[in-house]
């Protein structure tokens, strides 16, 4: 505990949160105990890519982690959140080739890793000062990056397991290929966008019969149609078997019948080419059709396109275009939209080129097996899953032309071509740099030449719970949670599933909990160019972190997509200084003896705090583990706001300043043990304040290294809940009429509404200290009824009508008996006054008559209506 003296007036959360970080690190205080007499919590924390820059989007499943992890030590959980990075990738190479001024192939295969590790070092390091900064509690001693030997071994071992299983695989086949990255990509990595085109009518003229018109919006893979298809059954279904020409380039292509043409499509007859897009391949495998590639992987024509090799798509689009016009082959041009995959990396439109790559197997049944058994989190998160399991068309390519990832560990025989795959106790292996041993089991040769390719990132992070648990030397055993964000659903939540399945025969994980995208103030995707766009960096330099976290836990329920309100963070770091304000006071009002207080003599106040305590502690952990986080926030901060600050210490302040010893330590222990409780249910939301006011009472360590609340239930809650609502309804009078709060009344009656409720008088001591006035509790029905007091001329009405006796008739009114005034009106509807000798008629639209309450005695009182009691106050 600190002094209470040296406690600052306010918080200073730039100077307290980097103070505390520094202090939890230096104590391991989030270390994972590996402790055998408690549950573990192990969390597989999604390995970002180390770019630098963890945005609001990051923050907020990172948050969801954290709220969780820390709730989870307070459950008595022994958590381990490590803390992975995914190094490898495309973006890095690009980077380090900008930076650089150099592009991969012009340096040594290791001298361009050098580069890409020591960028990436420089990203991770920005990175985790973020993280810390936003008080993050991972286990450092727990990180792990997949650029690593160690960890990129793992990798290697669950490729040479499944290729032993033959769940992994080469061939040649037609894939995604990205042109600007000119590598291979997975169907997940592609996105599908919406963009202008052209749809061209291009005239096939006929070999054996008359000629046929197709529409497409690719004519510069002309050179790679091998057929024509229509429908079998609609307006060209007569041309099946007929030969046609390709225009331009002399060939001759058979007219093949398939119910996938769609009819409607331009002219119901389009080309097959390969490829175009996955159509053209299910029509090539379906129909047999020869393979005519005429796109190289750098995305510009082969010397298969004659005249237009050399130029890339969109020139040779139009060239081919105008030449097709030229040879009055081109019938019709109109704008289309069109549905353009692209890669999700650098929003290059991607190719689909046959080459020889390594494949997973996937059997989407198995994964889905297993995705039932986990709990999704929301359940439409699974919906998507399965959406995207079913649709898969292809097995998963899992090779990369690129430099900076986990190498195959494969070699071939320069001879014959035979594959050896590594043997676990080689790895981890680069096969570019290490020869194996012995011949060729096929043909005798010792010559081997070490794969190129490397994995696919997704190959390193998809094995994170793996890792984490220790495989392969520790048994595997589905970790805790999984949190990640829903737009990577169908790669890394696909990918991890497949993974175990194939591997362990396990599910991954028991929960899934799944974040939404964070957009703008203004619902719209954050971005720079929209004046939209957060750093979290920006929101703690002014708010804090605390106040950062908070908003992002009312910001809404997991899975959905969320606005980022800057509303929200006022609103946090308003709440703060109120808790730090009720902790400064609480401070001031408690010793070491507090907490240990022998049998407190509680009064009903007490019992109903102590009661609201345990209550908002249990609420707030049922919606912990419901993952509700913005429901548990706000019921952890209304506690404090309502029920601690602006109840119950109103309540309580007469006693501790002025009580008995006794009522003075039974209103200091039950402040105390509320606020500790306050505090605990907090702490996941607000890890810094709510450890720094933790220090300022006589506490031990850190919140952090506490249990979750359960306060004590004393009898008498629901009588001190009445107290309560009662002060509060006369604190909220005296407001509105303007009486300063600490301004002495006459007396405060009571009214139950049920007499027989409580088998003990209501305790009146802290609520007459409360609203400084006697209080009497008294039965029956109130006796006071409404009696005017003031009549109130309106000039708006009397000025017009009465024009130069307006003064003299508002005199008159205002002299009126206000009783005998109402009681004209209410039988006339009217009032008569004598202005210079003349009787006056006034409608009853030109005053009005106010009423006050009064008792049979004439005394006038205020009458408030409590849940549970009327309350009669004079003043």
């Amino acid at each position: 505990m600190s002094d209470p003296d040296d406690a600052p007036g306010s918080y200073d959360s730039d100077a307290v949160e980097p103070r505390l970080a520094e202090a939890w690190a230096e104590a391991d205080l989030h270390a994972y105990d590996d402790d055998p007499d408690r549950p573990d919590y192990v969390i597989d924390t999604p390995p970002p890519y180390p770019t630098g820059n963890l945005h609001v989007g990051n923050a907020l499943g990172w948050c969801y982690m954290d709220f969780l992890a820390r709730y989870r030590r307070l459950r008595g959980d022994d958590v381990l959140f490590p803390q992975g990075w995914d190094c490898h990738g495309l973006p890095t190479e690009v980077k380090v080739e900008e930076t650089h001024g150099i592009h991969r192939t012009e340096v040594p295969r290791e001298e361009f890793r050098r580069l890409c590790v020591e960028h990436t070092e420089e990203r991770i390091a920005e990175m985790k000062a973020t993280m810390r900064r936003l008080g993050f509690s991972q286990d450092w001693t727990h990180e792990f990056r997949t650029m690593d030997s160690d960890y990129w071994a793992e990798t290697q071992r669950s490729f040479v397991r499944m290729a032993g299983d033959d769940r992994v695989y080469r061939d040649e086949h037609p894939v995604n290929w990205c042109p600007r990255c000119e590598t291979a990509i997975a169907d997940a990595e592609v996105e599908t966008t919406e963009r202008a085109g052209t749809l061209y009518t291009v005239s096939f003229p006929g070999v054996d019969g008359g000629g046929i018109d197709i529409a497409t919006t690719r004519p510069e893979l002309l050179a790679a149609c091998v057929a024509v298809a229509v429908a079998p059954d609609g307006e060209h279904a007569d041309r099946i078997g007929d030969t046609v020409a390709v225009p331009l380039f002399d060939r001759e292509v058979e007219v093949v019948g398939d119910a996938d043409v769609e009819e409607t499509f331009g002219t119901g007859a389009t080309m097959v080419c390969t490829f175009g897009d996955e159509q053209d391949v299910t029509w090539w495998q379906r129909h047999d059709l020869p393979l005519r590639p005429v796109l190289a992987e750098d995305g510009r024509l082969t010397d298969a396109a004659g005249e237009f090799a050399g130029l890339g798509v969109e020139d040779a689009r139009e060239a081919v275009a105008a030449a097709l016009s030229e040879a009055g082959r081109l019938r019709e041009e109109s704008t289309t939209a069109r549905q353009v995959g692209v890669c999700w990396r650098c929003d290059t439109p991607i190719e689909i080129l046959s080459t020889e790559q390594w494949f997973v197997a996937v059997d989407t049944e198995e994964i889905l097996a297993h995705a039932r058994d986990v709990e999704w989190v929301p359940e439409g998160a699974y919906e998507r899953l399965e959406e995207w399991a079913e649709g898969m068309a292809w097995d998963w390519v899992v090779s990369r032309q690129r430099v900076f990832a986990t190498p195959i560990p494969v070699w071939f025989c320069d001879d014959c071509g035979h594959t050896r795959v590594a043997a676990e106790s080689e790895l981890p292996v680069d096969p570019t740099e290490t020869t194996p041993e012995g011949e060729c089991p096929d043909c005798g040769a010792r010559a081997w030449r070490g794969e190129t390719d490397v994995l696919d990132t997704w190959m390193d992070s998809s094995i994170s719970p793996l890792y984490v648990q220790g495989w392969p030397e520790e048994p595997f055993e589905p970790v805790q949670l999984r949190e990640q964000g829903h737009d990577i659903i169908r790669t890394w939540a696909f990918y991890t599933l497949l993974r175990t399945a194939v591997l362990e025969g396990e599910t991954p994980w028991e929960t899934a909990l799944v974040n939404g995208m964070v957009f703008g103030e203004d619902g719209r995707k954050m971005s720079k160019s929209r004046n939209n766009f957060v750093q979290p960096e920006t929101v703690v330099e002014e708010h804090g972190a605390d106040a950062f976290r908070q908003a992002l836990a009312v910001a809404g329920q997991p899975g959905a997509d969320v606005a980022f309100q800057p509303k929200e963070v006022t609103s946090a770091a308003r709440f703060n200084r109120k808790l730090w304000n009720v902790t400064t006071f609480a401070a001031n009002h408690a010793d070491e003896r507090t907490p240990d207080a022998d049998a407190p003599a509680y009064r009903d106040a007490d019992a109903w705090i102590l009661s609201r305590a345990a209550e908002t502690a249990s609420e707030v952990a049922d919606r912990m583990e419901a993952y509700r986080f913005d429901d548990a926030v706000r019921t952890a901060r209304s506690f404090v706001w309502d029920d601690l600050a602006d109840d119950y210490l109103e309540l309580v302040k007469g006693r501790l300043y002025e009580g008995r010893p006794g009522e003075r330590d039974a209103a200091r222990h039950a402040l105390y043990t509320a606020l500790t409780a306050a505090l605990r249910t907090l702490a996941p939301f607000a890890p810094f304040i709510t450890d720094e006011a933790w220090r300022q009472l006589p506490t031990d360590g850190s919140v952090h290294e506490s249990s979750w609340p359960d306060p004590p239930r004393p009898d008498g809650a629901d009588r001190g809940a009445l107290v309560a609502r009662i002060a509060a309804a006369v604190r909220g009078w005296k407001s509105e009429q303007g009486i300063p709060l600490n301004a002495a009344l006459e007396r405060v009656d009571c009214y139950l509404d049920d007499p027989d409720e409580f088998d003990t008088a209501l305790d009146t001591y802290d609520l007459s200290n409360a609203t400084n006035a006697p209080v009497r509790v008294e039965t029956g029905t109130p006796a006071v009824e409404s009696v005017a007091v003031e009549l109130e001329p309106d000039p708006s009405v009397i000025g017009p009508r009465f024009r130069e006796q307006a003064r003299a008739v508002t005199d008159a009114l205002e002299a009126m008996d206000p009783e005998a005034a109402a009681a004209a009106l209410d039988s006339d509807g009217e009032l008569t006054v004598s202005v210079d000798g003349e009787t006056v008629t006034v409608g009853a639209d030109a005053v009005t008559v106010h009423e006050a309450l009064r008792t049979p005695a004439g005394e006038a009182v205020a009458v408030l209506d409590v849940g549970g009691a009327t309350v009669l106050v004079r003043r």
